[in-house]
């Protein structure tokens, strides 16, 4: 940074993150962890069936992202679903084909797959 019309830049990036975070808080998140046990135990394969699933349902209102390792590397892939007034759910052990079920079922349905969640993480 060499001027103050830089960290003027700067600055008005960061408001309109934060912006943006507000605009999206009353949308559904999935949050898939990739740190690197996530990616060395499929999560990108998980990720990319995640936005095939949303693409091939013209779902356009989730929002996907990526987060790192949480310290539960024996559960990876972890997938959240966090929805509006909803409490976060946390999948765990996902693969492609788990993922392409939780959009279907949880994101579309709005059920939660029980037998694959991980309660109060």
């Amino acid at each position: 940074m060499k001027s103050i019309e830089e960290l003027e830049k700067i600055r008005e990036q960061a408001r309109e993150l934060i912006n943006l975070r507000k605009e999206n808080e009353n949308k559904t998140r999935i949050v898939v962890g990739m740190g690197t046990c996530g990616i060395s135990a499929g999560a990108r394969q998980v990720l990319l069936a995640i936005l095939d699933e949303l693409k091939k349902r013209n779902i356009s209102d989730v929002i996907v992202t990526e987060t790192g390792c949480i310290g539960m590397c024996r559960f990876e892939p972890l997938v959240d679903v966090i929805k509006p007034n909803q409490p976060k759910v946390t999948y765990v052990n996902v693969d492609a084909d788990k993922a392409r079920q939780i959009v279907a079922r949880h994101i579309v349905n709005n059920q939660v797959i029980d037998e694959w969640v991980i309660p109060n993480i």
